[in-house]
């Protein structure tokens, strides 16, 4: 290749043991600063997994589930997984008297169970 074997005449590259990340930009603002970041991840989230009484509506009407619905129940009716914190959500309608465990209930929820005559157990 001749005299300088293709690295040019002075500057970083032209030495022995010289070498560049993949990422070094020539002191350029490298790509992963010029992007802007977004969100927040709370490392404390406590995640529920909800339950809309549209569901739970059918499930009663098909069989799988009587009047008073325990959280095993629920797993054992695949409506929800095991060992996962529980909302009941309320979302359609209801016209069920059933005593409900969960772990969490949504204030619309609470109205349209206890206006059926029924009654919801937080559990903790």
């Amino acid at each position: 290749m001749g005299e300088q074997s293709g690295r040019g005449h002075n500057g970083q590259n032209s030495r022995s043991g010289a070498k560049r990340r993949p990422w070094f930009e020539g002191g350029q603002m490298p790509l992963q600063r010029r992007i802007p970041k977004f969100g927040f991840k709370n490392r404390f989230r406590t995640d529920y997994q909800p339950l809309n009484l549209v569901k739970l509506n059918d499930f009663i009407e098909m069989g799988k589930l009587g009047e008073k619905i325990t959280l095993q129940e629920l797993v054992d009716s695949n409506l929800v997984k095991k060992n996962q914190l529980v909302k009941l959500l309320g979302t359609g309608e209801f016209d069920k008297k059933v005593d409900i465990e969960v772990h969490k209930c949504s204030n619309s929820a609470r109205e349209k169970v206890e206006k059926a005559g029924g009654t919801i157990t937080i559990v903790s």
